[in-house]
Order: C-alpha cells, then structure tokens, then sequence
C-alpha cells in the first residue's frame, strides 16, 4: 500500500498547476503583443488555471507521478497562434514558443532567490513551524520550473524547443524536420525508455539547478 503524504502532494500540484498557467499565459501574451490576437480572444492571455488546464496532461498525469514517484509528465492547453498574423512570422514565432520555457525560468530564479531569503524558523517542542511547508513550496518550484524550462526546450516538435528550433533553421531543412510533429511525442517516449533523455533532461537539469542562486 502507497504511503502518500497527501500535503506534499497537494503543494507539488499546486506549484506545477501554477508553472503551467504561467508558461502558457506567456505564450499567449507573447503573441498578442507580436501581432496575433487569436489567444487573447479566447481568454487565454489570464492566469486563471482553469482556462489553461488539461485534465489529463495538468490533473491526472501529474497526481499519479506525486503519488507513485513516477517520473513527471504534464501539460496544459496549447495555446493557439495563427503564424501568419503575427508581424514577422518565423522570427516572432520563435519568441512566442520561448516564451512560455523562459517564464519557466525565470520563475525557476525568483523561487531560488526567495528560498535563500525566507528564513526558516526553528522548530521548538509545541511550537508549529510555518515557515518550513513555504520553504518546501519553494523548493518545489525551483525542480519543477527548472524541469519544466528543459524539457520543453528539447529541440523536437511540437515541444517548444522544437518550434524555436524550425524558426532559427533555413527554411527547406525546417520544413523536412517539422514532418516528425505527428511523431514528435513517440520520440519521446522511446528516449524515455532507452535513457535518452538522460542527456536531454537531467543533465541539462543539473547544468541549470548548479547555476541557480
């Protein structure tokens, strides 16, 4: 039987419920500042988590891997961006797909600073501590936006990697690669499998995690 510890669980939830609402509110905001309104009329430039909420990719997914230890896999909502709208195509779609794994980091940074700062009061026999579930919070965002900021920049679609990865490569070699987007989450799977993502994810990770403040 799972010894679940129902608090880390609920507080893991809600920091990555939190990470993804980010990482596709700054898609969205991103493309409507560039050009294509398309998200913004569908309030989907908002940091209400349930306009932006998958229920397998955002709830059932990552409850499972909280309560089992299996590895994280989640997702929210893609947002939708009409390309052609936005003033400078292929250059600003890089920064639309960059946006959402940068605000990752950048959140990555903040959690990291504020868990140097925040001190954490010392437990005394009958006294709670409330300072150590913020610190755990904390922590918890920096693993979770740091692993949100390297998996999504793997250079396969339709992650966003790959995406920044078609608008930086000429044009005819980008096209021959974006034909393995109906195959791009297979891909990943077989690396999962095979330790690929080893060298994708986790080491990338640490690079990342050893940097932080």
């Amino acid at each position: 039987m799972l010894d679940i510890d129902a608090a880390r669980v609920l507080l893991a939830f809600i920091v990555l419920l939190f990470s993804l609402t980010v990482h596709e509110s700054a898609h969205a905001w991103t493309a409507d500042r560039l050009g294509d309104p398309t998200a913004r009329m569908l309030g989907r430039v908002s940091l209400n988590p349930i306009v932006h909420a998958d229920l397998i990719g955002t709830v059932l997914f990552p409850l499972v891997a909280f309560t089992t230890g299996a590895p994280l896999i989640g997702w929210a909502k893609p947002v939708p961006v009409n390309v052609r709208r936005l003033d400078h195509p292929r250059r600003d779609y890089v920064l639309v797909a960059a946006a959402g794994p940068a605000s990752n980091l950048a959140l990555a940074f903040v959690a990291s600073v504020l868990l140097h700062v925040v001190p954490v009061s010392p437990v005394r026999v009958g006294e709670p501590n409330v300072s150590a579930p913020l610190a755990s919070m904390l922590g918890g965002a920096v693993q979770i936006n740091v692993w949100l900021t390297v998996f999504n920049m793997i250079p396969i679609p339709p992650l966003d990697g790959g995406n920044v990865l078609l608008g930086v490569l000429p044009t005819e070699l980008a096209r021959v690669i974006d034909r393995i987007r109906p195959y791009g989450f297979l891909i990943l799977y077989a690396l999962m499998l095979t330790g690929g993502l080893e060298y994708l994810v986790v080491r990338p990770y640490n690079i990342v995690r050893a940097v932080l403040p």
